[in-house]
């Protein structure tokens, strides 16, 4: 557990975005909550460790890369090749002092390095120890990700440090193992370790990896092309190098008589959080949000609120982030307010927040490209053109350029303002991998 004083927590700050009048009657709050946090120049330093550093840096971290050694791998051969490779650019970019391990996965999970249950102090040796182990690599056997899951957090628990992180390697189906058990292996990770998870070439399932990274709150990508693997290894690598502070999250307290609708992450991609909250307190609940760096977050949070008079006004929810301690309290790192207030002036009633309107397409978009894709695999083709037809619609008008490029892969666009298009008879199957893997990507709000 993160114990962290006042001096060495970063600065976090919560805005809170939001039309607050509601007209006679009207009971539904819709807000959005962007969250900051910006570094201070002894982040990511346990109270009392004996060694401060500065911003930027994480040696209160620990990683474990976790590599698919399966029998798949070796076909074509470039991808074992490719994920040895992969993984030592990311050991490469380990910061000096950052505790780390590698873990060899097929339908059992094996330490490759330091081995016996241990993590090595990342320094030039042990990075050139690593590396010459990775040669030892090869490909045989079956898949059985909760086993690898399970491995790397036992071997991350051996360490006393503020960021525990894991990084995952796939390139096929969880085959020899239920999923329930790997839903089991998720539930006892998840809080424990934060994860990214990666695909490599296209006989995968999008939903078991990016299901992976949903519950362990880390990120989810294809990488089709194994010669992409090596940036893409360091790109990961260097994003948990930069987070600073773990154990996070977004406490929502709500009046009596106030039920909360919804609670989810909306940019920079669209996470549900509703069902993932613990009490703490009355009237009050956390939804975890992970590790954090120097980085900003939006958050769609909708409540119902009891129906009140004209004029009258209400606290409808107080949103703060929080952090645990060590006596079981938690420290709050800042927080913002929701309102609600009733009108007869309808101008102000009925307008709908910037902010609130471009997060509800997106996470409306997120929604349609899911159906338009699973319909697609159906055999429905009118679904699939309506739900992608919207896709392109609402990619269009929110200016998410990087979605409606992945989704000209996918339909000719007719029209997109009108959200007229046609299904291609051929798709690519890593165009449509990479168009469900990355339908969630959102970007932020244009500034008004």
């Amino acid at each position: 557990m993160a114990i962290f004083s006042k001096s060495n927590v970063p600065q976090f700050s919560v805005d809170v975005y939001q039309n607050e009048f509601l007209p006679e009657g009207g009971r539904e709050v819709n807000a959005i909550a962007t969250v900051s946090s910006t570094g201070g120049g002894t982040i990511g330093a346990a109270v009392g460790a004996p060694h401060l550093y500065s911003a930027g840096q994480s040696p209160d971290a620990a990683v474990a890369i976790m590599v698919d050694c399966s029998g798949s791998m070796d076909y074509p051969p470039t991808k074992m090749r490719g994920a040895r490779d992969a993984t030592a650019a990311a050991i490469d970019a380990l910061r000096d002092g950052v505790r780390f391990a590698v873990i060899g996965g097929t339908h059992v999970a094996t330490e490759v390095y330091p081995g016996n249950g241990r993590l090595a102090v990342a320094e030039a040796a042990t990075r050139g120890q690593a590396k010459q182990a990775l040669r030892r690599l090869s490909a045989g056997g079956g898949t059985a990700i909760g086993a690898w899951l399970r491995l790397a957090d036992r071997v991350l628990a051996s360490a006393d440090v503020t960021i525990r992180h894991g990084i995952l390697l796939t390139d096929g189906r969880n085959e020899h193992e239920s999923p329930e058990d790997l839903k089991a292996a998720l539930d006892s990770c998840a809080g424990r370790f934060t994860c990214d998870a990666r695909g490599v070439g296209t006989d995968w399932e999008v939903k078991e990896v990016t299901g992976i990274a949903s519950a362990l709150l880390g990120t989810a990508d294809i990488v089709a092309d194994p010669a992409g693997l090596a940036a893409d290894f360091t790109s990961m690598m260097e994003a948990a190098m930069g987070k600073e502070v773990a154990d996070v999250s977004l406490r929502l307290w709500t009046p009596v008589g106030v039920e909360i609708k919804f609670v989810k992450q909306v940019a920079p991609t669209v996470e549900e959080l509703t069902d993932r909250r613990t009490e703490a307190g009355p009237r009050a609940g956390d939804y975890p949000t992970g590790s954090w760096g120097d980085e900003s977050r939006d958050y769609h949070i909708c409540v119902q609120v009891p129906g009140a008079g004209l004029g009258q006004e209400m606290l409808a929810a107080r949103v703060s982030l929080v952090v645990p301690q060590g006596d079981g309290s938690a420290q709050t790192l800042s927080q913002g307010l929701v309102r609600a207030v009733w009108t007869d002036d309808m101008a102000a009633s009925t307008s709908i927040n910037p902010q609130v309107a471009h997060y509800t397409g997106q996470a409306e978009l997120a929604q349609v490209i899911q159906q338009g894709l699973d319909a697609r695999k159906a055999g429905d083709l009118d679904g699939a053109t309506a739900k992608l037809g919207r896709a392109v619609q609402l990619a269009a008008a929110s200016g998410n350029a990087d979605t409606a490029k992945l989704l000209s892969k996918v339909v000719d666009v007719v029209d997109a303002a009108e959200g007229t298009v046609r299904l291609k008879p051929k798709v690519a199957e890593a165009d449509e991998m990479t168009l469900e893997t990355r339908s969630t990507k959102t970007v932020r709000v244009k500034k008004q």
